[in-house]
């Protein structure tokens, strides 16, 4: 079970250049101060529900670049979890940094005060794509930050974005196997937004960059996400969490809520399509799938059901919830027999995805 995280956000923290995508500001409004770390840690273990008190818990320090910052800095706000640490409140400790911050020197001072996790903010593995969005790093930098905290003993969460400037889908596919390769703990992975008061707002308002729509976003991660699936990587999170200042500042992009949920549903849709191209029978068709993802096979607004039922000019379509069928399987009832197959069977031919994360006539000096 993933632990249980009491985030604890430092924006703009640590980073030395600004990001394209990127609309945190550079002043320290609103930054919590090491001094306010206890009581904010105290609060949030009241405030955890009794049936979640057994789960283990991770300070998380989010938002910038933890490792980037001062050492001084960073051993402030990890001594002040010291205490939680030595009673047993909090277990661990996790961090999000950049790749190119993570020497021998940095190794030892998160070892020494209890980081258990390190999240690097990768963003994608081909170099144009982190020149474009003035990353300020390499993919060899995240190649190397991945295996020192493996020699280290750190778990290793890679954070990705797609549809930067510069990127494609056949990019991304490029990214996730070089990904793969590095073997991460986990993996989190975010659609590129506009955002007011990023540096590619301007882009966006001048018509020279276009995010995916959310149907591109959807058939982007579902290709993602079971690629990863079958590599036994864990997908942590897709899409950012809704917030009122995501909410207040998101211009344009494939934002939603449930985005996951979204492409697990589209992930069942194409499991239910592969089973009806077998099918048989005369009447409505009967599925099954585990209990608790029945949601997904209806889809939201039951929008599964109705599109597969004009695809294959069905008068209705039934589902049913079974304790025996294997999570992330679907199973066709059909007059010779049950049919089934799990999500990992899935196989698509065409490597390419018509995008429109795209840039034109970018010129990097005339958007910083």
């Amino acid at each position: 079970m993933a632990p249980l995280i009491i985030p604890i956000f430092l924006p703009n923290v640590g980073c030395r250049d600004r990001c394209l995508f990127c609309n945190q500001k550079a002043s320290a409004e609103g930054l919590l101060p090491p001094s306010s770390v206890r009581n904010f840690i105290e609060a949030s273990l009241a405030g955890i529900p009794h049936n979640k008190k057994n789960r283990e818990k991770q300070v998380a320090f989010y938002g910038g670049s933890f490792t980037a910052t001062h050492r001084d800095n960073q051993v402030h706000y990890l001594e002040e979890v010291q205490p939680f640490l030595a009673s047993g409140l909090i277990h661990s400790i996790r961090i999000s940094t950049r790749p190119d911050a993570l020497d021998e020197e940095v190794l030892s001072l998160l070892k020494e005060y209890g980081v258990k996790t390190v999240e690097i903010g990768t963003q994608s593995m081909i170099d144009e794509v982190l020149m474009l969005a003035n990353r300020g790093h390499e993919a060899e930098d995240t190649i190397s930050a991945a295996s020192r905290l493996r020699e280290w003993g750190f778990e290793v969460g890679l954070q990705l974005m797609i549809s930067l400037p510069g990127d494609s889908f056949v990019r991304f596919l490029q990214t996730l196997d070089q990904v793969i390769d590095l073997k991460p703990d986990f993996v989190r992975i975010h659609p590129t937004l506009v955002l007011k008061g990023a540096p590619l707002e301007i882009l966006w308002r001048a018509g020279r960059y276009s995010p995916l729509s959310l149907e591109e976003a959807i058939q982007w991660l579902k290709r993602g996400l079971l690629k990863l699936e079958r590599s036994s990587i864990p997908m942590a999170r897709i899409g950012l969490q809704p917030t009122k200042e995501l909410e207040r500042d998101f211009l344009a992009g494939p934002f939603h809520p449930a985005l996951h949920q979204l492409v697990d549903s589209e992930i069942f849709f194409d499991m239910a399509t592969s089973l009806l191209d077998l099918f048989d029978g005369k009447l409505e068709p009967i599925f099954f799938c585990h209990t608790t993802e029945i949601s997904n096979m209806r889809g939201q607004r039951n929008g599964n059901i109705m599109r597969l039922r004009e695809k294959f000019q069905l008068k209705d379509i039934f589902i049913q919830g079974r304790e025996d069928v294997p999570k992330g399987s679907l199973v066709l009832q059909t007059q010779k027999g049950d049919i089934s197959i799990h999500r990992g069977e899935l196989r698509y031919s065409d490597r390419r995805i018509e995008g429109r994360g795209y840039l034109l006539n970018y010129n990097t000096q005339e958007s910083m």
